[in-house]
């Protein structure tokens, strides 16, 4: 329903007899409608937590896991994360194609994919950290599952980023969403980082000791045997909580949030998959916007990725490793109110650049220094700064660049979910070669799945993936952000362009409403 409606056709009937003091009773209504209150807010931030910590638990845990407790060889685990990450890329743009063309229903557009959704994606998801009893074709095992839950996640957070556009038609309101939406989002990475970390960090591993007398390898054999089958446990054990919190939070998304029809015009003609990536990518500030957070986003995947391999070999503290990646996720989330006012007081291109770059002096510092904890600990409280910042602004700006769309095609309408989605879609396939590419290179360096130590030439190889990859890659993501065209005054004359549209349409609606009662 259009937000303001009934008003606005009842001030249109009265216009004859008090023009002036009609449009002030409008223009309260109106602004109090666009205004979404905290806990609406709150239940829409919810909504984005079963995506982060789903993705917390898999980007820190699931290489580990395949090449530790799976015990498949490197090789294999690099198909499966590439293949996962590259299907998962693929079906973003085409389930936001299809989010476009959908039809308006009672509950909204947006949340019956949501609904649908969610129980697929909690059983896939608890698939995927079982360890099948055949040992033969239990890479295909993980490789199904693991496209089959991306899959369905898709289902869910494409159309739910789609949502930022459908809860207000104010900036102020959306970005204040937005914040709120960040702030759950990052505590469901460090929920998810917490969960996986203590279950699986306490179960018993690496009972071995290398240069045992051979009379003891029958004793070894069992010891290891019973501790693997612990770890695999406390894995699904783990999986089953969060697979309880996804549900908690999909329910508090549905029941707390009201998706909000947009108002003053219909839905464009829906276009086809071609067309709508000509659409996107035809448009300038979101091609920048994407291939500048593109090369940022794959810096902190690639070091996501490989950062419990290196915490474990190459520093070499494997019983400390779940702690470390706990307080580099909460002091990301605790830093999310202090960058939003950052971008709010000095513009998000000014954060992007402060925020991002944050991080390249302690990549370079936790592989120079020698191994000590309290050292690690200290530069992961730091690098933590910048993760609250690399989670915060790219979807703080995509806003802005579907604001930008709008101001210049004023005639073209419904199809938000496909900026989202293609944005998606970039980062998700570039991360699935990227830790393909680097799982692949552990085996090239002599990775030796299911020991408690590995040969140098793999911590060397760790150390290359977690610090002068990720710089380079911010530095280039950072010059690529610099021609990024929108900045504050640019923002704000874009929301008040779009604002005398939204008016001039509703406006044109009151009188066809009007005249139609009249005749």
């Amino acid at each position: 329903m259009a937000r303001g409606e009934g008003a606005e056709q009842y001030a249109a009937s009265l216009l004859s007899v008090k023009p002036i003091n009609t449009e002030i009773k409008t223009v309260k209504p109106k602004d109090q409608r666009n205004r979404l209150s905290v806990c609406s807010k709150l239940c829409y931030a919810i909504g984005g937590a079963p995506y982060q910590i789903t993705g917390s638990a898999l980007g820190f845990f699931l290489q580990i896991y395949l090449l530790d407790v799976a015990q498949l060889d490197p090789f294999y685990a690099s198909i499966i994360l590439f293949v996962g990450r590259a299907w998962d890329a693929i079906t973003d743009p085409t389930v936001g194609f299809l989010v476009s063309r959908s039809r308006w229903t009672r509950i909204g557009r947006m949340m019956p994919w949501i609904l649908i959704s969610t129980p697929f994606a909690v059983l896939t998801y608890f698939l995927i950290w079982y360890v099948p009893p055949f040992e033969q074709r239990n890479v295909i095992w993980y490789l199904v599952f693991y496209c089959l839950f991306q899959s369905m996640q898709t289902c869910f957070h494409v159309p739910y980023s789609a949502l930022t556009m459908f809860i207000s038609s104010e900036q102020k309101e959306r970005d204040s969403a937005t914040a709120y939406r960040m702030m759950v989002e990052v505590l469901g990475t460090v929920l998810g980082t917490a969960i996986q970390g203590q279950i699986v960090g306490g179960a018993p591993h690496c009972q071995t000791k290398p240069d045992v007398p051979s009379n003891i390898n029958s004793s070894i054999n069992s010891t290891s045997s019973v501790s693997l089958e612990e770890t695999k446990q406390a894995y699904l054990i783990a999986s089953g909580v969060i697979c309880v919190i996804y549900i908690l939070c999909a329910a508090v998304l549905f029941l707390g949030v009201k998706e909000r029809k947009e108002s003053g015009h219909k839905k464009s003609d829906p276009l086809t998959f071609r067309q709508g990536l000509w659409l996107v990518m035809s448009h300038g500030p979101y091609v920048r916007l994407v291939i500048g957070f593109l090369f940022t986003s794959l810096a902190f995947m690639l070091l996501e990725g490989n950062f419990a391999l290196f915490i474990t070999y190459a520093l070499g503290h494997r019983n400390d490793y779940q702690n470390i990646l706990l307080v580099i996720m909460l002091s990301g989330t605790l830093t999310i109110p202090w960058w939003q006012w950052v971008l709010t007081r000095f513009g998000k291109k000014t954060a992007s650049y402060f925020g991002i770059s944050w991080a390249i002096p302690f990549m370079i510092l936790i592989v120079s220094i020698e191994s000590n904890l309290i050292i690690s600990y200290l530069v992961s409280v730091a690098a933590g700064v910048s993760v609250g910042a690399a989670f915060l602004l790219p979807w703080s700006m995509l806003p802005d660049v579907v604001d930008d769309f709008k101001v210049k095609n004023p005639k073209i309408h419904g199809h938000e979910a496909l900026f989202y989605s293609f944005y998606v879609f970039f980062i998700k396939f570039a991360s699935g070669i990227s830790l393909g590419i680097s799982t692949l290179s552990l085996k090239f360096a002599g990775y030796v799945t299911g020991e408690c130590s590995q040969p140098k030439a793999v911590s060397l190889t760790l150390k290359v993936l977690v610090s002068p990859v990720p710089v380079c890659l911010i530095i280039v993501g950072l010059l690529i952000l610099k021609t990024y065209p929108i900045d504050e005054e640019k923002r704000q004359d874009n929301q008040k362009l779009l604002q005398e549209i939204l008016d001039s349409e509703t406006d044109s609606e009151s009188e066809t409403s009007a005249l139609g009662s009249n005749v």
